[in-house]
């Protein structure tokens, strides 16, 4: 059985990493400070920047003045140069690979990314009372992925020091799960090819420290884009008519996407998440923006959803004498987690002292990449699940309050380092 192996050390680089979040793409201090960690450990291969990627799948990836931003950011933090330099252009995040003799292929995904918000300062949030608070204004780890990268170091470490285990490890440190747009191009860069069983995991989810899910499901289907509508400016008081109003072109788009009749298949979403436009009250707004995301229950309901609101907007651009550009940021398909690597975490985490409760599934209710990696894997024959890992977390995820009990970490490697080495125990 594997056993978590120093949890301070995990819990030093989750506070560390805590400390300085990095938003999509941006990862430079984090991919660094991971790397680091996983040649402490000494893994048999490491595929850093664009060789762990690939390059032109990538989603929603910042302009180079924000990757230069971070970039620099993350030097001046002091990390390695040396590391810094093969992430240059936003290629971040990483993949260690473990090869322990004859068996199967194993990966498990953990993310990586913050969130571009702001962390509390109030005295009852531990990582302010307790010095780890975020020192990068404006992002924040909001959603736990300080702690699932520490989970995967953790996993990392143990199954290099297990006798039990037979096969190859591939730990997947993903970027940009936040914008959806970090997992399509590990799913395209041939490194699953191989992979006979993948698990991805999540922290938190509602639920508390000591339960489980072995098997998360309710993936919805997720597409995000931006409209950039153009117009003419005029004055509005004195020649109104000269104008072509980009604010209108929106406003006709917002209210319309709405109004995208419902499907009889399934439930779906849709939500303007940014809107904005104009610069004076005086002024016909020459120039106005919506960042638009869509959801559904299946991949097939999601691309109803997003073919209808994407004519909506082309429309309301139409209506208003304005022309739109649409560009597309993040897209994740839906997926379904396997029974039989189900039941192996299921079994595994029901032994072990410090889990309370475990739950065959639960929906997630939301949208997640990984879902790419689970669908790459499946349809090479392999399998795949998404485990969810419980945490007392104040506040909910996205949150300036959330936080993790850190002792959920060292439960989180425990179950998944143990159910890594059954499954690997197991396969044919």
């Amino acid at each position: 059985m594997a056993t978590v192996t120093d949890s301070d050390s995990l819990i030093a680089l989750r506070r560390d990493l805590h400390r300085r979040p990095e938003p999509a793409w941006c990862e430079f201090y984090t991919t660094a400070r991971i790397v680091e960690a996983c040649r402490e450990i000494g893994v048999d291969a490491l595929h850093v920047g664009p060789d762990a990627l690939a390059s032109d799948e990538r989603m929603a990836v910042p302009d180079d003045e924000t990757l230069d931003e971070w970039y620099g950011r993350a030097l001046a933090a002091g990390a390695d140069e040396s590391i810094l330099t093969e992430l240059e252009g936003g290629h971040t995040g990483l993949i260690a690979e473990l090869h322990r003799g004859e068996g199967p292929t194993i990966a498990l995904r953990v993310d990586i990314d913050g969130l571009p918000r702001g962390e509390s300062e109030a005295a009852e949030h531990v990582p302010a009372a307790e010095g780890f608070r975020s020192e990068n204004d404006g992002a924040m780890h909001a959603c736990g992925h300080d702690a699932h990268a520490a989970i995967g170091i953790g996993v990392l470490r143990a199954i290099s020091e297990s006798e039990a285990f037979s096969g190859t490890l591939k730990l997947i440190f993903q970027p940009a799960e936040e914008q959806v747009g970090g997992a399509k191009a590990i799913a395209e860069s041939g490194h699953l090819d191989d992979v006979d069983s993948l698990l991805a995991i999540h922290i938190g989810l509602d639920h508390p420290t000591g339960e489980i899910v072995a098997g998360v499901e309710g993936f919805l289907a997720v597409a995000q884009f931006e409209a950039e509508f153009e117009g003419a400016p005029a004055h509005a008081g004195g020649q109104p008519e000269q104008g072509r109003n980009a604010n209108q072109a929106l406003a006709a788009a917002v209210q319309n996407c709405y109004a995208i009749p419902r499907h009889s298949d399934g439930p779906t979403r849709i939500n303007a998440g940014v809107i904005e436009g104009g610069t004076a009250s005086n002024i016909v707004p020459e120039y106005a923006r919506m960042v638009l995301e869509v959801r559904g229950e299946t991949t097939p309901l999601m691309e109803y959803m997003d073919e209808n609101a994407r004519r909506v907007v082309e429309g309301a651009a139409l209506m208003h004498d304005c022309d739109v550009t649409l560009s597309d940021d993040g897209r994740a398909p839906s997926a379904e987690s396997d029974d039989e690597l189900r039941d192996v975490v299921g079994a595994v985490a029901k032994g072990h002292p410090d889990v309370e409760r475990v739950l065959d599934r639960d929906d997630l209710g939301g949208s997640e990449d990984a879902t790419y990696l689970m669908r790459a894997v499946q349809d090479n024959g392999g399998l795949a699940a998404y485990v969810g890992v419980g945490t007392d977390h104040p506040g909910g995820h996205h949150t300036a309050t959330f936080d993790v009990d850190e002792d959920s970490i060292g439960i989180g490697v425990d179950v998944l380092a143990d159910s890594i080495e059954r499954i690997a125990a197991e396969s044919p």
